[in-house]
């Protein structure tokens, strides 16, 4: 998830790990029905976590699966939690989420801090329409999901292509800043089919069937 620091709580002076996270929500498998079902809505890791975005990826199976909206984001002690925050996360009660934390994380103590992070999907990533440009994906997130998956057979240049779309969301906002002209487009265009044809080929994404 990302850097990392410790803080002390000031009740208990006990050193909680502060974590922080980007574009990437990385959930199990076991989940992402749940999620794009709509009976997952929140997701609840041990620690502090910070978000810097409020839109992010979520990715379970070793694909991404969907783009959800940040909701809200709580922090409580694992003693504070109740049934509703356990049915948020897709549980029936508060015993099978503390029972679902230990799997995951070991042992865990009543005074230790939990993130609540909820969230609603705004794309389902395995329905997408195959009539829109680039799937109905915007340039930015086709680079981010290049960036995830395919770094390791793209050029420079096109990491770098990425990574400008990453950061500006426009494909002629990066053509300027790469290129210094707009009529370097189709080079970042060339690019983002490549990517895209490539999470296609490779079973990352898939479009809907008509």
């Amino acid at each position: 998830m990302g850097s990392s620091k410790m803080v002390e709580s000031e009740t208990s002076k006990s050193k909680t790990r502060v974590k922080f996270l980007g574009r990437h929500l990385m959930v199990k498998g076991e989940y992402v029905k749940d999620i794009l079902e709509g009976r997952k809505k929140a997701t609840i890791r041990l620690g502090i976590v910070k978000l810097k975005y409020d839109e992010l990826i979520v990715h379970g199976g070793g694909r991404p699966v969907a783009k959800v909206k940040v909701t809200n984001v709580r922090y409580k002690k694992v003693k504070e939690l109740t049934d509703e925050d356990a049915k948020l996360d897709g549980f029936r009660n508060v015993a099978e989420l503390i029972a679902a934390l230990q799997k995951a994380y070991g042992r865990i103590n009543p005074d230790d801090y939990v993130t609540i992070i909820e969230f609603e999907v705004v794309q389902d990533l395995s329905k997408l329409e195959p009539e829109d440009p680039y799937l109905g994906l915007s340039p930015a997130d086709v680079a981010r999901l290049g960036l995830r998956y395919l770094k390791n057979i793209l050029s420079e240049e096109e990491v770098r292509i990425l990574i400008e779309l990453t950061r500006s969301n426009s494909i002629r906002a990066a053509a300027l800043r790469l290129y210094g002209t707009i009529e370097r487009r189709w080079r970042i265009r060339r690019v983002l089919r490549k990517v895209l044809n490539e999470l296609v080929r490779r079973g990352y994404i898939s479009s809907r069937r008509r």
